[in-house]
Formats: C-alpha cells, sequence, structure tokens
C-alpha cells in the first residue's frame, strides 16, 4: 500500500493546542521529538533524544488541528523541527492550504538551514511565515525578549526576506514585527 502525505510520521515530544505565547495570535504548537544542539539551560531538554516521544501522523495531527477553528496558525518547536522536515513540510502543506500562519523555532541559523542543500529544509523554508533561529544562549538569557530566549537568537520575518532577496540583496534578512508594530529585537 502506498504512503500517503497524511500517513507520514512525526516523532512527538508533546502539543500545546492553545498556545499565545509561541507566536502571533492564537496557535497549534507542536513539539517535535529530537535535537542535536543540547543547548545548556533549555526549556525543553526532554525533547532532545531521538528514540523518545510518541509518533504521530501528519493526518492526526492535521485533524486535531482542523478541530479549532480558532487557530491563526501553526508553530514547529522542539527539539529541532528541521531534523523532521520531510514530514513537517507535508503538514506545513496542509496548514498553509487550510489558511493558518507558519511560524518554526530552530536552533539551527537561517545560513546553516540554506547551506544543507536539502529539497525538504529549503521547501518548508520557503512556507515559513517566521522563523526563530539560533541556538538558545544561557549567558545571554533576556526575557523581556517576545517569542525567543536569548539575545543572540532572531525572529525573521520570512515573507519580507524572501521579497527582499528576490529583489536583489540576496543576504537580507528582515526582523519581524508584531501586529502592533512594535520591532522585536534580534
Amino acid at each position: 500500500m502506498e504512503e500517503t502525505v497524511k500517513d507520514k510520521v512525526i516523532r512527538v515530544c508533546g502539543i500545546e493546542p492553545e498556545s499565545i505565547v509561541d507566536g502571533p495570535g492564537f496557535r497549534y504548537v507542536l513539539f517535535v521529538q529530537g535535537c542535536p544542539h543540547h543547548c545548556h539551560g533549555c526549556h525543553n531538554p526532554e525533547s532532545w533524544a531521538f528514540d523518545a516521544g510518541e509518533d504521530m501522523t501528519v493526518g492526526e495531527i492535521f485533524d486535531q488541528i482542523m478541530e479549532n477553528p480558532n487557530l491563526r496558525g501553526v508553530t514547529f518547536s522542539g527539539g529541532e523541527p528541521f531534523e523532521q522536515a520531510d514530514a513537517l513540510l507535508d503538514l506545513a502543506k496542509l496548514c498553509k492550504n487550510a489558511g493558518l500562519t507558519l511560524m518554526s523555532y530552530s536552533g539551527y541559523t537561517l545560513s546553516e538551514l540554506e547551506a544543507r542543500r536539502d529539497p525538504a529544509t529549503d521547501e518548508l523554508l520557503g512556507m515559513l511565515d517566521i522563523l526563530v533561529d539560533g541556538r538558545y544562549d544561557e549567558s545571554l538569557r533576556n526575557l523581556t525578549l517576545v517569542y525567543c530566549g536569548s539575545e543572540n537568537q532572531r525572529v525573521i520575518d520570512m515573507n519580507k526576506t524572501r521579497r527582499a532577496r528576490a529583489e536583489g540583496d540576496h543576504g537580507m534578512v528582515v526582523p519581524y514585527k508584531s501586529g502592533f508594530d512594535v520591532e522585536i529585537r534580534i
């Protein structure tokens, strides 16, 4: 039997079905299992082991998302989402087709992700509205930051970044600004 998009498996550490702190608006947050970074002071060290957590299909997760008509978007967190880029890409496509925004955290920087030259990573980056990149650095911890925990991390407006790069500024990274037009420090 041929595997369909909804049959792909994502290794999951946890789910927060209704969050207002993991991105703009009312969001569904998927915490994936497995992370190679092991940042000192990590908020989710239980997500590090690649053989822990539970398997869920893209279809199961998407069905949960669609049960809540109040959601504005979906956030991929971790663990390290880009270690499961292929399956998350399929979920991202379903979410975008449903009109939801997409945000992802990554311990990798945007340039590290782009340097992978991995088709699933590239396509997933192409679908994101917001990317928070960079490893958590406890020595740079700052509780006043929005959507990230250390001053080295960036909150990137991926739509504006793609537009700037398409217009010729290939190294451009555009910071995300909230709906209140308050610039988030990156």
